[in-house]
């Protein structure tokens, strides 16, 4: 029996060399393994992939190619810098498409009826980076190009694309928000970097739902807010397909983030857009990950979201 959830990867993600002393380095990717190997029943419960390398063509469903081709360039020089935080190494072009190309595989397996539902454990992150330019150590918007993707490519219908990072998804929102048939959600810390997503910010066609949320509040206050914003989204928007930003920086402790919430709270959620998905779309949703700060949490966030996913 074809399994209903798979783990998606690829070898070259890890190729992005940003140095140990990034927050955003190699080893937040190989917690997530380790992890899943002390969880034996759900290593063998799920499908593990490989995913594939997206095409700058494919790239370009969300970026300049302009831009495209200079993340290119910059890694056949070397490396450099795209902005203060956000660093280019030699393999950074490889790990960004095969990032951005695993997101496209789970859809692609998603509307197939390979398997339903998905994590997609790649880097660099992706829900900060502009048409035009990285940031906030962002190089592509891998669920932005994957929403994109899913509506011309695959002739969806409409796309909900929700964002728990403990930042806002600015570059998501900026690649999505033109297109009225996606709708976009992002809770998120605030104030804190990167300074946007005000309640009122609900884009150019009212398809953005922004809940800015103070550091420091009691779990489920976080929890319900999110969960609202998503249900208020979905009214008279039935999603095609879900895909979900996860970033585990919003987890108690992290270093870059104020909020309080628990590995339950990661069940909860993730179970909670499950349920919503299996009324919506057949039970079709993608998610991909974000954010996470602190390795071991982040391994244990990646497992307990696969688990929920189940």
């Amino acid at each position: 029996m074809t399994a209903s959830v798979a783990y998606l990867s690829h070898a070259d993600c890890g190729r992005h060399d940003t140095g140990w002393n990034h927050p955003e380095h190699v080893g937040r990717l190989r917690a997530i393994p380790r992890a899943l190997r002390n969880d034996f029943a759900l290593y063998e419960a799920i499908q593990h992939l490989e995913g594939r390398h997206a095409s700058p063509d494919e790239i370009a469903l969300a970026h300049e190619p302009a831009y495209v081709q200079l993340v290119e360039d910059l890694a056949k020089r070397g490396g450099g810098r795209l902005d203060a935080d956000t660093i280019e190494s030699e393999g950074s072009w490889d790990a960004a498409t095969a990032g951005a190309g695993c997101v496209l595989d789970a859809v692609d397996f998603s509307l197939a009826g390979t398997v339903v539902r998905s994590f997609s454990a790649v880097r660099p992150p992706g829900h900060h980076a502009l048409g035009a330019s990285g940031m906030g150590f962002c190089l592509f918007g891998n669920v932005a190009i994957a929403a994109h993707y899913a509506r011309r490519n695959k002739q969806l219908d409409r796309v909900l694309v929700v964002d728990w990072d403990v930042h806002h998804g600015n570059g998501t929102q900026a690649l999505v928000e033109t297109d009225p048939n996606i709708r976009f959600v992002s809770m998120h810390q605030w104030p804190w970097y990167p300074g946007t997503g005000a309640a009122d910010d609900r884009g150019p066609h009212q398809n953005v739902w922004n809940v800015p949320m103070a550091a420091g509040l009691a779990r489920e206050a976080y929890v319900s807010a999110f969960l609202s914003a998503v249900d208020a989204a979905s009214v008279g928007f039935t999603p095609d397909l879900l895909i979900i930003s996860a970033g585990f920086d919003s987890l108690a402790g992290d270093p870059l983030g104020g909020f309080t919430m628990e590995m339950d709270d990661v069940t909860r959620l993730t179970r909670e857009l499950v349920s919503r998905a299996d009324q919506w779309c057949g039970g079709r949703v993608v998610s991909a990950l974000e954010g996470g700060y602190a390795p071991e949490r982040l391994g244990e966030a990646a497992v307990t979201h696969l688990r929920a996913l189940l």
